[in-house]
């Protein structure tokens, strides 16, 4: 009994507390007005996630003269069907793109694997792609991996992506560089623009086939093509080398380069962001590198079954997000478009049912149950006003039958 008193008497203060606060019209105006912010402020972030936004990314396919700089210009041409802007950004090698995304200043990148991952703690991985193809260009006279030894052999800027790659791939071979061999390090530039005597004996591009730069040394320069016998064992080892071939006559009918098809290592090419880029302008840049339109136009397939090979970072939330939307029917994309689209409806239901409440007067309320309560004096006045006809009918009767009677008696006494 003692805690049904309290709870009663709880509940009559809180009822005495609000019937205050609405007679203070100020108050009860400032209220509604601060709970209708509210609902906007949740109807306006529902009707955000519904709101078809469009996207701004910078993308980097690496140096001007790679076949994943050609890419990134495909898909910049490609992106508007997506409501995505793509802004491409050459960088000089991978460690530039690298660093560019863990300090935010570049949003994606093609970036070859095989280089350390523990320096980039604010890049994730997007997707993998077809790899690269480690491609050693030789000297007429070079005709095996030992004939290496001694030569120069240009691997590129140092510490970049093509010279870590070519060192593992040399030291699995067995060389030590200043020992075994001399490092150069000429950019494609400086190699095209070289004259033939002052060039390095072996030129190592880690590029897609056909390569416009190993066209021209080939064509050009006379260079051939080195195989790599080991890539399935090497491959055991390192986890980002690909098992990869050359066709024969790729670069050339008469003499044939290769002539025959030939084993080389392949580099698993990856695609990074930084971990701020917005998962929804990530799941967009996917459904352009993975379009048919794109592949068609690249020359080189994209499938989707290298889509999450291993790279050594963290897995960004918009591939997750592109992995949700490709299952089939209900996904948590949809049910998110769901929810929101009904929270919208019931935060705008809320904002009308506040204005009506909140903005309505108790004397208006206290009119409307007055006008609901019956008055006593309505059933007296309809009574006597049904009665009176009634009464006035008895009267009229009782006259015409005395005027009846009197006639007949004198009807009487005239006969």
């Amino acid at each position: 009994m003692a805690k049904e008193t309290l709870d009663k008497e709880f509940e009559d203060y809180v009822h005495d507390g609000l019937e205050w606060l609405r007679s203070k019209h100020h108050i009860r105006k400032g209220l509604a007005l601060i709970a209708i912010a509210c609902l906007v402020g949740v109807a306006g972030k529902f009707a955000y996630e519904l709101y078809p936004r469009h996207h701004k990314l910078t993308v980097s396919g690496g140096g001007m003269l790679t076949k994943s700089h050609y890419l990134t210009k495909i898909m910049e041409e490609e992106s508007s069907q997506q409501r995505l802007s793509l802004k491409v950004v050459p960088t000089p090698g991978s460690y530039e793109a690298l660093q560019a995304l863990d300090n935010g200043t570049l949003d994606l990148a093609f970036v070859q694997s095989g280089i350390d991952t523990s320096n980039y703690p604010n890049v994730r991985y997007v997707a993998s792609i077809e790899p690269e193809l480690v491609q050693f260009l030789v000297k007429p006279n070079i005709k095996q991996i030992a004939d290496l030894k001694g030569k120069t052999i240009n691997l590129g800027k140092k510490h970049e992506g093509v010279s870590v790659i070519s060192n593992q791939i040399l030291h699995f071979s067995g060389f030590v560089p200043d020992v075994d061999f001399t490092e150069t390090d000429f950019s494609d530039e400086e190699l095209l623009s070289m004259k033939s005597d002052l060039l390095p004996d072996v030129i190592v591009q880690v590029a897609y086939a056909p390569s416009p730069v190993v066209d021209f040394l080939v064509q050009k320069r006379d260079y051939r093509l080195l195989e790599m016998p080991f890539p399935p064992s090497l491959a055991t080892r390192l986890g980002w080398v690909a098992d990869s071939k050359i066709l024969a006559y790729m670069y050339r009918i008469v003499p044939p380069v290769p002539a025959t098809d030939i084993q080389v290592v392949g580099v698993n090419l990856n695609v990074l962001a930084g971990k701020n880029v917005d998962p929804r302008a990530i799941v967009k840049f996917l459904k352009v590198l993975y379009s048919p339109f794109t592949a068609a136009r690249f020359g080189i397939p994209i499938p989707e079954d290298r889509f999450l090979t291993s790279s050594g970072f963290p897995l960004s939330s918009g591939t997750e997000a592109f992995i949700e939307e490709k299952q089939p029917l209900i996904n948590n994309a949809l049910l998110d478009r769901i929810k929101a689209t009904i929270g919208l409806i019931m935060s705008l239901g809320s904002i009308l049912l506040v204005v009506f409440k909140w903005f309505k007067r108790p004397e208006d309320e206290e009119e409307v149950e007055v006008a609901r309560e019956p008055n006593p004096i309505e059933p007296a006045t309809q009574h006597e006003v049904a009665a009176t006809p009634v009464a006035t009918g008895a009267a009229t009767s009782s006259v015409t039958d005395r005027l009846n009677t009197a006639i007949s008696s004198v009807e009487t006494i005239d006969k």
